[in-house]
């Protein structure tokens, strides 16, 4: 059957699955997908008796992903701020934006800054080039 989640509670791991004007509780044990459910997916279900079993979504499948970032900001950026992060920030890769701030810094701090210099041109250029085309949420850039 298809579906959607109504509710979802992660204290209890429990929810419940509405379908056709009914409702269908479920355990997280009986959830397929590697993200945790949340309320208003799309999902394909078996049915035991009131139970839903071997849950998994839909949508994730149906649908690809939209592009929102553009590719030649992200490459100015890049460009500009590449040592700082600035472009991963722009992307959403955080943790990766402060790994780069932080080896900017020791480099700098020991006579190599234009090495951390190159290194954003050399991400602008990968960014133009197509080779980094996804930002963090895995959908395409523009």
């Amino acid at each position: 059957m298809i579906g959607h989640i109504e509710s979802y509670d992660p204290e209890t791991k429990t929810g419940v699955i509405k379908s056709e004007e009914k409702f269908f509780s479920f355990y997280i044990d009986d959830w397929t997908a590697q993200e945790p459910p949340e309320p208003g997916d799309d999902v394909k279900f078996d049915q035991d008796d009131t139970a839903a079993k071997n849950i998994g979504l839909v949508g994730a499948y149906l649908e690809t992903p939209k592009a929102v970032k553009y590719k030649y900001l992200a490459a100015a950026l890049a460009m500009l701020l590449g040592s700082l992060g600035g472009h991963r920030l722009y992307l959403g890769q955080y943790w990766l934006a402060l790994r780069q701030i932080a080896i900017t810094l020791v480099l700098g701090l020991t006579g190599f800054l234009p090495i951390a210099l190159a290194w954003g041109f050399i991400e602008g250029f990968l960014l133009i080039a197509g080779h980094i085309n996804k930002d963090a949420k895995g959908r395409p850039l523009k």
